[in-house]
């Protein structure tokens, strides 16, 4: 590290550097937090320049850092080189000094905000706030450690703060009795004590959910379980989850600076390597988000498209799903540092050329449109697919809801397949067409599509144009809705509103509650409430996995293509017939075969 001295160091004498370059020769018995021949270095020279002092001290007793701030405020510069995993505390210790006087001591004194924001995201052993008096002479030191649990110390926790830290009780240097290396080892022993879910693969990721619940949310519990499902499905381990109610989200962070300490501790206890927030992040958030936090951030969005890439089998459903996640990337792309350039040399050549960055955007841009010149192609194969089942005159009947409703186990029951039905979220992504055959020899064409879910991502509904273009054919659709789940309601609405935007909202519909064996099965169920339920939203109610009352689904699918076939009949019949009084018989005499 040499003798550097980080910071604000403009406008200062080469005798006060000097000074601060000989705080490098200083050692403090590993034992020790700090001697007392070194906070009153530090106040001396602190009150001598009248800015702050600090100095980050390594295990071993060396002075690693030595930093300068302003009255006010002192910056820690990036460090590296240092322990990075999540669940283990940085090995520095962070000493500075807070300029008082009579005038500002209860200002100054202590720890404020700042130096706890350090003290979690940089995991340090501890933190502490130093007094430095006018005259030179050393105050009384405030120290603080992150707490690994609220219950390691035993101690009375009446505010938030309390329940993240221990604060030492303020004192003299010269007073203090604490031996750092025992504490520190007490403090990495209790973190690997409360290991979390020990039956967890730590293979996997484990995630913190961050949840911003502003004043019009009603739906937080239910934003809760469903985050929690999509990461289920995604493969990964959820371990935590912090919620912070704002008026409107921050702007550079998503939750405050507060809860930021909160949710780095949180990571701390529970081995977080990884963030997922419930709304979709700008790049700026997530890249803010990252660099204080030194962990992977994800926000709703990118959660999804990792599902669908993980579940995409046909060669369209891949397509789509890496269109999305393109255009989802291109406005996140952004310079490193200085090496991406590729600089041209020589008279007439000199500039900038084009940067890296600039030839990534491009490359992406090139392969966006050259997916999308093979999803179109897919696309108009799709469409003579559709032409060929109406000159057949099939019936579509096509499956619609929410995610996990469980359509593909309704398709597996009544065509007698076996696709893989999961309870997991998005288990479909490739729609299917199969042959229905009923009792009373009606054949009609069951599709199944991919799920609905809230706040779908525009790129991801552009990119699933392709799959999504089977509804436009059906002659019926099947809303299938999770009656069993406590959200229902809100997944009705859901699904009316995407139908409502694709323009599909006029299309024949069946309500459909599936999942009654589950309803029944829970505590304080009542069947006159899903009679009522039933008769209110004029549904059927069944359970695809038992096969209970699809004869009655069946009926009422038979009558409503029966119905629209014999309008289609009547129509057709009396345009003839006007046809007919009107002296086209030719018209009438070719048709007399339909």
């Amino acid at each position: 590290m040499g003798y550097t001295i980080f910071g604000n160091t403009i406008g200062l004498k080469p005798s006060e550097l000097r000074k601060l370059e000989r705080l490098y020769r200083r050692k403090v018995p590993p034992a020790s937090i700090i001697t007392h021949e070194l906070a009153k270095e530090l106040a001396q020279i602190s009150a001598e320049i009248n800015r702050q002092v600090g100095i980050l001290i390594n295990r071993k007793g060396e002075i690693d850092y030595v930093i300068v701030g302003t009255f006010n405020r002192i910056e820690i510069p990036e460090l590296r080189g240092y322990r990075d995993h999540i669940a283990r505390l940085k090995g520095l210790r962070f000493i500075h000094t807070h300029l008082i006087n009579d005038s500002n001591k209860t200002k100054n004194s202590g720890l404020d905000q700042d130096d706890l924001l350090d003290l979690a995201l940089l995991r340090l052993d501890l933190i502490g706030a130093l007094e430095a008096k006018a005259e030179g002479e050393p105050g009384k030191i405030y120290i603080a450690h992150i707490l690994p649990d609220p219950e390691f110390f035993k101690s009375a926790i009446s505010n938030q703060e309390e329940k993240l830290f221990y604060f030492l009780k303020p004192c003299y240097v010269w007073e203090l009795k604490e031996n750092f290396l025992d504490l520190i080892k007490n403090l990495e022993d209790e973190l690997e004590r409360i290991r979390p879910l020990k039956e967890i693969d730590e293979n996997k990721d484990r995630a913190l959910l961050i949840f911003v619940k502003e004043p019009k949310d009603v739906y937080l519990e239910e934003k809760i379980e469903e985050l929690k499902e999509l990461a289920r499905t995604a493969g990964v381990n959820v371990v935590g989850k912090v919620v912070q109610k704002r008026t409107s989200p921050d702007p550079r962070y998503v939750i405050g600076k507060g809860k930021l300490v909160e949710v780095m501790i949180t990571a701390m206890r529970n081995r977080a390597n990884l963030l997922i927030f419930d709304r979709e992040l700008t790049p700026s958030q997530v890249r803010a988000l990252t660099e204080v936090t030194d962990l992977r951030v994800i926000d709703r969005t990118q959660l999804i498209l990792d599902i669908f890439a993980q579940r995409a089998r046909s060669r369209e459903g891949k397509i789509q799903v890496e269109i999305a996640q393109l255009k989802y990337t291109l406005p996140r792309l952004r310079a490193k540092d200085d090496a991406f350039s590729r600089l041209t040399g020589g008279i007439g050549g000199r500039g900038p050329g084009e940067t890296k960055l600039e030839i990534d955007r491009r490359r992406i841009k090139d392969k966006i449109a050259k997916l999308e010149k093979e999803l179109k192609k897919i696309s108009q194969e799709r469409a003579l697919r559709r032409k060929r089942r109406k000159k057949l005159n099939f019936k579509i009947v096509s499956l619609i809801g929410y995610t996990n409703a469980g359509k593909t186990t309704l398709l597996n029951t009544l065509a007698k397949t076996n696709y893989l039905a999961e309870d997991k979220l998005f288990a479909t992504l490739d729609p299917v067409t199969k042959l229905v055959k009923t009792k009373n020899g009606k054949i009609f064409l069951l599709t199944d599509t991919v799920g609905f879910i809230r706040d779908l991502p525009e790129d991801l509904k552009k990119a699933f144009k392709a799959t999504l273009e089977e509804l436009y054919s059906a002659d019926l659709l099947l809303h299938i809705v999770d009656v069993s789940h406590p959200d229902f309601e809100n997944h009705i609405e859901t699904v009316d509103q995407i139908l409502e935007e694709m323009e599909l909202i006029a299309l024949p519909k069946i309500l459909v509650f599936n999942k009654i064996d589950v309803l029944e099965n829970k505590e304080n169920f009542s069947p006159l409430w899903l009679k009522n339920l039933v008769s209110k939203y004029n549904a059927i109610p069944i359970s695809a996995k038992k096969g209970i009352n699809l004869d009655l689904l069946i009926e009422t699918i038979e009558n409503k293509l029966f119905i629209l076939e014999k309008k289609e009949f009547a129509n057709l019949h009396s345009f003839f017939v006007s046809s007919e009084k009107k002296d086209h018989p030719t018209i009438l005499q070719e048709h007399k075969s339909f």
